[in-house]
């Protein structure tokens, strides 16, 4: 009986270790911990049909909001490297108003490029299925571009990796930031809510990762928003570099 608690125990604790929090906006060239709604702690949103999904449970208040121009660079740091496999996605929600006003309700979010499902190394578009991966894994900066047809105003931008590695519970790792969009475009890119974007048992996040070993995997959510600034995206910040534009890989 000591044996199976202490067992438990330690599986707990190591789970625990695993979590992380994406802890520090990057926007251009510039980096802000201020602008990000921080979580109350690095444990996973389970729920992705409510509302804490949209910028995790009760997050603190940012200090400020980062101006960034369309077609700048934006993304997140993560506090620890990613441990769980699972796809990570940016998304922008344009704010009614102020951005430090807004909770994020509302059909007013659309994916950005930084897309990043199944891939290491070739073939077919990066994607690797044995064993299946994600390229988001070990990684802990995570970048992509405003595409430069973004209208102007003030966003919440968000980061999510949906950790699929307790099959049938994904665990998702949440965090918003504010920022300002300058000298912006007329794009209308199509909009969801978050929560919403996801239905429930939603096979991209019910998927059993280890057995059978999948032969194809979707990403959760919305078709990715690419603008008008070309098809690839850079997605690490690392000297290797690793390009993705698709919401499948095969």
């Amino acid at each position: 009986m000591k044996f199976a608690t202490l067992l438990g125990l330690a599986l707990v604790a190591q789970t625990v270790s695993a979590h992380y929090i994406f802890n520090t906006l990057i926007a251009g060239s510039k980096t802000s911990s201020k602008a990000v709604r921080k979580p109350l702690n690095n444990s996973p949103v389970h729920d992705y049909t409510g509302s804490e999904i949209t910028c995790n449970l009760n997050p603190s208040k940012a200090q400020e909001t980062v101006t960034v121009n369309a077609g700048d660079t934006i993304g997140f740091k993560v506090d620890a490297a990613l441990y769980h496999k699972g796809p990570v996605a940016i998304y922008l929600g344009k704010a009614p108003g102020s951005a430090a006003n807004w909770n994020g309700s509302g059909k007013n979010w659309f994916k950005t490029r930084a897309l990043i499902c199944c891939a290491i190394s070739p073939p077919a578009a990066g994607s690797t299925f044995n064993p299946f991966s994600f390229s988001s894994q070990n990684k802990d900066k995570f970048k992509t571009t405003i595409p430069k047809s973004v209208p102007s105003g003030e966003y919440l931008v968000r980061i999510e990796q949906a950790g699929l590695h307790l099959t049938g519970t994904p665990e998702f790792f949440v965090s918003c930031a504010q920022i300002k969009v300058v000298n912006g475009g007329k794009g209308n890119p199509s909009k969801v809510s978050i929560p919403g974007y996801i239905p429930k048992n939603d096979p991209s996040v019910m998927v059993n990762i280890y057995d059978p070993v999948p032969t194809a995997y979707t990403c959760p959510g919305p078709s990715v928003y690419r603008g008008s600034a070309g098809l690839y995206s850079s997605i690490f910040s690392d000297n290797a570099q690793y390009w993705s534009g698709l919401d499948s890989l095969y």
